[in-house]
């Protein structure tokens, strides 16, 4: 069905368009690769002969390593996403991070392993802001956030079949099936058209993917900056109370084991539904910044309850917290849909593809500041500093956030 992207008239179905729907399920390869690491970290490495404490300090650097590929995939896609187009970066990103995860199932060595997932990372940088991009440019603006919300919800479902996956069949099948999926993706890009937005810039002498001019004025950097810090406390939700579970859970009186992969199959159970509650509530509100800071008082809630309920509790009860911190942390359909409305056509997916890598990229910090706070204080006290922190710093960002619900997109940066 055809819709017009400068007008917003469009026929019926629209909000399931092939854009929509490959971007959907472009994001459910995205994340089903990108979480394969948190969930598979324990056995992979073990089957290297890395165990205990020293398989703990891997999964740190590896993941870190993760995500500084996913910072500079970021930039790079962001600005090849508005010189280029949206539909190369989209499958090109697909292309790049199914063959790195494909070769992840072939490594033997951490050395290898550690490579592959800088690759991915890089690879994986690119699907999510070039897919939010396309579908926030080819709706209406009555609607766009229904259909960044459905991109959301089915992604991020990707981690529960990770997670199912990896326990039936073993890790390197995991990764083989994550890049096979990504490779059969790249068939469905027939019938997907460009932006009408971005094709409307052809022959217009106006700078586009200029990565450096959000940090030239005041105004833009804010933008960016709040657009990007909003985010933080999901990632240390996933990468810190989830990723490292089996050890915080022993450390807060957990009475059972717990697995990493199923308190993040948990997890993201509860952002499917939080991503779906976000985005109709937004609509129904019509605003984006106060649905956010809903969202983070929820989650502060949740972060408390983890520490709280989760004394002397079974591993049952420890993943039905899980659970809900994923539902707090499902403003994640916002968070992406807040960075692709706050800028012109120009610079568009440049910033929607960097705001959620860079709020990854902050991944290494925040997981540094715990190991360093943790050593001396040990498990429990560095999780409430760092999430304080991150709480505190992303209310700041929510308190000054432009609302955008409804806004214009049509129009360039200066």
């Amino acid at each position: 069905m055809a819709n017009d992207p400068r007008t917003g008239k469009q026929l019926g179905g629209a909000l399931l368009g092939a854009a929509v729907v490959v971007a959907a399920l472009g994001y459910f390869v995205d994340i089903y690769d990108l979480v394969l690491f948190s969930i598979l970290w324990k056995p992979s490495l073990a089957s290297m002969g890395i165990t205990g404490k020293a398989a703990t300090d891997w999964y740190v650097n590896v993941l870190s390593v993760q995500m500084v590929g996913m910072l500079l995939g970021g930039v790079v896609f962001g600005i090849l996403g508005d010189r280029r187009g949206r539909l190369q970066i989209l499958f090109g990103s697909i292309t790049l991070y199914s063959l790195a995860t494909l070769a992840n199932g072939l490594v033997h060595g951490v050395e290898a392993y550690t490579a592959c997932r800088f690759v991915a990372g890089v690879g994986l940088a690119g699907e999510l802001g070039a897919g939010v991009t396309l579908v926030a440019e080819i709706l209406p603006a009555s609607r766009r956030g229904l259909g960044t919300m459905l991109v959301a919800a089915v992604g991020v479902s990707g981690a529960v079949f990770a997670n199912l996956l990896a326990g039936h069949f073993g890790w390197r099948a995991a990764y083989f099936s994550g890049g096979g999926l990504g490779l059969l993706l790249l068939v469905l890009r027939i019938g997907v058209a460009e932006s009408g937005m971005f094709r409307s810039l052809e022959g217009r002498d106006v700078p586009r993917g200029a990565f450096l001019s959000l940090f030239t004025r005041r105004d833009r950097f804010t933008r960016f900056a709040q657009s990007v810090l909003i985010g933080i406390p999901i990632w240390f939700a996933q990468a810190v109370l989830m990723g490292l579970s089996p050890e915080l859970a022993p450390a807060i009186g957990v009475a059972g084991p717990v697995l990493s992969g199923n308190a993040i199959a948990a997890f993201y159970f509860g952002l499917v539904a939080g991503d779906l509650a976000s985005g109709t509530l937004s609509q129904l509100l019509r605003s984006r910044r106060r649905v956010v800071l809903l969202f983070l008082g929820l989650l502060t809630v949740a972060i408390g309850a983890y520490f709280v309920l989760g004394r002397g509790a079974s591993p049952e009860l420890f993943y039905g917290l899980c659970v809900f911190l994923g539902v707090a942390s499902g403003y994640w359909a916002i968070f992406v849909t807040i960075g692709a409305e706050q800028f012109g056509t120009n610079l568009r997916a440049t910033v929607a593809t960097s705001v959620p890598n860079f709020v990854r990229g902050l991944v290494v910090p925040i997981v540094a500041g715990y190991r360093l706070v943790r050593d001396g204080s040990g498990p429990v006290p560095a999780a409430l500093a760092i999430g304080a922190a991150c709480l505190v710093v992303a209310f700041a960002a929510a308190s000054g956030l432009r609302e955008t619900f409804g806004a214009d997109l049509d129009y360039v940066e200066e």
